[in-house]
């Protein structure tokens, strides 16, 4: 079952309709990209009421400080109060930001998240997470709010380029292996062009949307969706910035390759499931460069993960395919041993 306010949409412009009507905000503003101005915009405009867009440069790069002030001083322009309404209309990136925006505002106004990407749709839209990156370090401001309505409509899905709807796949692979070792089964007998969306989306949307329910503030459950965040997380910001930078669910497809290795190694997870996980993301996902004098400034960065307490490494560990354990220590070397045998693997 979902919450009230998440809904898989088949008919996006009445849907959005028939909650605004119940609502009657006092003013709308629309926040895009270019990109989501161009391709996804004009889908929902006739729904919506009087409004104003504001628009921001697309990409990771964006989510930052500078951004964020650019979209308070233009919802302050325009005089918005407390009874207003910001819809958010792009991926996870303009989810995370245009959220914490509207989270902070006057102390909190309603969002509405539209996500249109796939990774934004079985991931960064549900929960309540937002924030934004600072200092290279990914969202390491944020708050927890949970938006007024999360629209999920899968014809977006059509505007993606591949590397969106694989880097969204990521966090699929990522959720059946955490929870559904059937489901799990079930993806891996398919090529992601084989895949069936809508059904994967719902799954990973009720599975999040639970886990979230039951632990909104990441006090002990929650953290269980951080598998192959820890060293995955590392490799994004290390990146960030670089021609080579890589999509969010690329690098957590490296994550969970290398968190496993760390399982196996531990012994939490047999040495044939490990194969079959690797098998499987190295043939959907291919190999990220990684030199070897790079190993320990990747490694050095897991120190700032904010699951970490102390001193200590926290991490996300599989016990086996459809189970996980949180809040296991790992240490920089074993870190840089998996990083290690990632970088000698063969596809």
């Amino acid at each position: 079952m979902l919450p009230d306010n998440i809904l898989l949409s088949s008919n996006l412009t009445q849907d959005l309709q028939d909650f605004l009507a119940k609502k009657q905000y006092s003013n709308m503003v629309v926040l895009v990209d270019e990109n989501t101005k161009r391709d996804c915009y004009p889908l929902i405009q006739t729904a919506l009421p009087p409004h104003f867009i504001i628009q921001v440069g697309s990409g990771e790069s964006e989510k930052n400080i500078g951004t964020s002030v650019k979209i308070w001083e233009a919802m302050t322009e325009h005089a918005l109060d407390r009874h207003a309404c910001m819809l958010v209309l792009g991926g996870g990136v303009l989810g995370d930001m245009g959220g914490f925006c509207a989270a902070t505002y006057k102390r909190g106004i309603d969002f509405i998240l539209v996500p249109t990407t796939l990774l934004a749709q079985v991931d960064a839209s549900i929960g309540g997470k937002l924030g934004i990156d600072f200092d290279h370090f990914k969202n390491h401001i944020g708050v927890f709010q949970k938006p007024a309505l999360t629209l999920l409509f899968d014809g977006f899905l059509k505007t993606l380029p591949t590397a969106e709807l694989r880097s969204g796949f990521a966090e699929i692979i990522k959720h059946t292996l955490i929870s559904d070792k059937s489901m799990w089964e079930e993806v891996a007998s398919k090529k992601i062009t084989d895949q069936d969306w809508k059904k994967l989306i719902r799954h990973s949307v009720e599975f999040k949307a639970w886990v979230t329910t039951e632990d909104p503030k990441e006090k002990g459950l929650r953290k269980i969706l951080n598998a192959g965040h820890t060293i995955g997380h590392a490799l994004e910001s290390y990146l960030l910035g670089q021609e080579r930078r890589i999509l969010h669910g690329e690098a957590i497809a490296v994550g969970l390759i290398t968190e496993g290795y760390i399982a196996k190694t531990q012994g939490f997870i047999s040495g044939d499931e490990f194969k079959e996980i690797c098998k499987f993301i190295l043939e959907n996902y291919g190999k990220v460069t990684i030199a070897n004098e790079e190993l320990e400034a990747i490694a050095q960065l897991t120190v700032q993960d904010k699951k970490n307490r102390g001193n200590k490494i926290l991490c996300v560990l599989l016990e086996g395919i459809g189970k996980a354990k949180w809040d296991c220590e790992i240490s920089i070397e074993s870190v840089k041993e998996a990083l290690s045998f990632y970088r000698m693997l063969q596809i």
